[in-house]
């Protein structure tokens, strides 16, 4: 419940000693203020102040009733400007969601450069490839690859999420590379779960694969795996293979082939007032997703 204004008045005349003295520092007429506490005395059943024509004094029950209401007023006065302090200044607990790998890989190895700058604020990382309820898990800000971001969230864009068909050598090897995208139902694939179907495009073609998981997982990171040591093929976006491409540790398959281009990384958080620490961290984000390290 809110400090009654009248309350703050009240101290307001007691620290002044008059009416008139309040009244300038609040901006209203003695007449005025001398109404509110009037109305103030009337609805506690009792007299806070002895009014003489030089000077106020408290009564035995105004002093009582100042010191109890000197220390809730700071109390307040303190709590707001941490709240104001926290809008200006990021600090104070931050909590962030990242799906699994990318976290790892992308967020994880530079995160001691945002604590170095920002002491004060106590970071909190959670890791899990499902969508979390912002409002539910009282997350600040999620990082989520998807292809759109429903409102109310206000989503940042980081980056294009580029998808590759891809296989380790010694899979294709023992099964040949399919030559066009009806050859996918021949062959084992790896997708975790909701992440069929695969759509995928070639210029203006396009083309829906339903995917039944050699291994069911609930692990991106799993599939990853999976298709290095060659147990199928994945649809993996680049942040996530770029570098076992460049190795040869996995080659492109149908490479004619990609993923929708619609899918992309966004930083969320929710509407309204954004905290300090949200803000910065998000210019943290758009500062390490470098889409361009990844092919």
């Amino acid at each position: 419940m809110p400090l009654d204004p009248d309350y703050a008045l009240f101290l307001r005349v007691a620290t002044e000693g008059s009416l008139s003295a309040a009244a300038r520092a609040i901006g209203q007429s003695p007449a005025q203020v001398s109404k509110r506490l009037a109305r103030l005395e009337q609805r506690l059943g009792v007299r806070l102040v002895h009014r003489t024509t030089r000077r106020l004094v408290l009564t035995s029950a105004g002093e009582r009733f100042r010191a109890d209401l000197s220390p809730i007023l700071a109390a307040l006065e303190a709590a707001e400007a941490r709240v104001a302090g926290a809008r200006l200044t990021p600090a104070g607990p931050l909590r962030v969601t990242a799906p699994t790998s990318f976290g790892r890989l992308h967020v994880a190895p530079h995160l001691h450069r945002f604590l170095a700058a920002h002491p004060a604020v106590a970071l909190s990382l959670d890791l899990s490839d499902g969508f979390a309820d912002l409002t539910a898990g009282r997350i600040d800000v999620a990082v989520r690859i998807a292809a759109a971001v429903p409102p109310p969230l206000v989503a940042h864009r980081l980056a294009a999420s580029r998808r590759v068909l891809c296989a380790a050598p010694a899979y294709l090897d023992a099964a040949g590379a399919p030559a066009s995208i009806a050859d996918l139902s021949r062959h084992r694939l790896l997708a975790a779960e909701g992440q069929s179907p695969w759509r995928l495009a070639a210029g203006r073609r396009a083309a829906t694969v339903e995917v039944h998981s050699a291994v069911a997982t609930n692990s991106s990171e799993m599939v990853r795996e999976l298709a290095l040591t060659g147990v199928g093929i994945a649809l993996r976006s680049r942040w996530d293979v770029g570098a076992a491409l460049r190795t040869g540790a996995l080659v492109r398959v149908l490479p004619e082939w990609e993923g929708s281009a619609d899918v992309a990384v966004y930083a969320v958080h929710a509407p309204g007032a954004v905290p300090a620490a949200v803000t910065a961290f998000v210019a943290f984000l758009r500062e390490v997703v470098d889409e361009g390290a990844w092919d």
